[in-house]
């Protein structure tokens, strides 16, 4: 494999998007957002490869908690996180190592 694309990101953050769309949003400050959009809004990350950190919803990850979404942090992955709707979204972007973009 040769070739390569360039990322911004400093780290990446999977979402389980089973348990989001089972939990119809649930965060957010109106709580009708899914995990993934709200942590995005947030720390107003872009979408993509440019964006400071990647915020990925993927398939199941097998975990399934009730009234909670599966979190793995990709420089962390041995141990996951069962985020509830009523989660601090500040205190989650700090245990995942997420800040918003720096400004210059």
């Amino acid at each position: 494999m040769k070739d390569r694309i360039a990322s911004n990101w400093q780290n990446s953050v999977l979402i389980c998007r089973k348990c989001s769309k089972k939990l119809d949003g649930g965060f957010g400050p109106e709580g009708d957002e899914r995990l993934a959009k709200a942590i995005r809004k947030h720390l107003a990350l872009k979408k993509g490869r440019k964006a400071a950190a990647g915020i990925v919803e993927v398939g199941c990850l097998g975990v399934c908690p009730k009234g909670a979404v599966t979190v793995v942090n990709g420089a962390d992955s041995r141990e996951w996180l069962l985020v509830r709707p009523d989660a601090d979204l500040d205190e989650l972007c700090d245990i995942l190592g997420i800040a918003a973009p720096q400004h210059r």
